[in-house]
């Protein structure tokens, strides 16, 4: 019964995961490339970000950089920026200013290459708790699925999401895996914790 019942979880997991990957590689067909490396709205800069600084009509100033430990990049000319707890276009308007010493009118564009600081958590009744990368849109779903799944006295209908603000989302995975609450597969921003009771 308990193996019946993990296999139907599991194809259900699955079936899930596969239509969100096809409507992603759809919307990625849709856009053109340079939108597909864009940041989030909203999206705040972190410590081992990989950031991609273009520097209109300057391919000298024109590259990727990470950013360090302290929340800082090295950029030419303007020396050390602060990055980490900014938007991209925050970081891009301050680069654009330190710029304008050498460079009329600079146009600063900031990009995210690799959100490494981006994480989530999972505790409760699932396979492995923990801290875990948020690399791209991953739903609430994908992440359940990267903690291993529920363990057998899981209450998958009363999941939670707490965010970084302390607002709850909840989420019914049943109501999900029924498709009657499919909108409830949300896709979690950095910070967010699930917690499955």
């Amino acid at each position: 019964m308990r193996n019946a019942r993990l296999l139907a979880w599991a194809f259900a997991v699955a079936a899930l995961l596969c239509a969100g990957e096809q409507g992603l590689a759809q919307e990625r067909a849709a856009k053109p490339a340079a939108a597909a490396s864009s940041s989030p709205a909203g999206y705040k800069i972190g410590p081992s970000d990989v950031l991609q600084i273009s520097v209109w009509k300057e391919p000298d100033l024109t590259r990727d950089v990470t950013v360090r430990v302290d929340g800082m990049i090295t950029v030419p000319l303007v020396g050390d920026v602060e990055a980490a707890g900014r938007t991209p276009r925050q970081l891009a308007e301050s680069l654009a200013a330190g710029l304008t010493r050498f460079i009329e009118a600079p146009r600063v564009t900031v990009a995210v290459g690799q959100a490494k600081s981006a994480r989530f958590y999972v505790v409760g009744q699932v396979g492995k708790s923990g801290e875990y990368a948020l690399e791209g849109r991953m739903t609430v779903l994908q992440g359940l699925a990267l903690a291993g799944g529920f363990k057998e006295f899981a209450k998958p209908e009363e999941i939670v999401i707490v965010r970084q603000d302390q607002k709850v989302v909840p989420v019914n995975y049943k109501r999900i895996a029924d498709g009657k609450g499919v909108s409830q597969n949300v896709f979690l921003a950095p910070g967010d914790t699930i917690v499955v009771p």
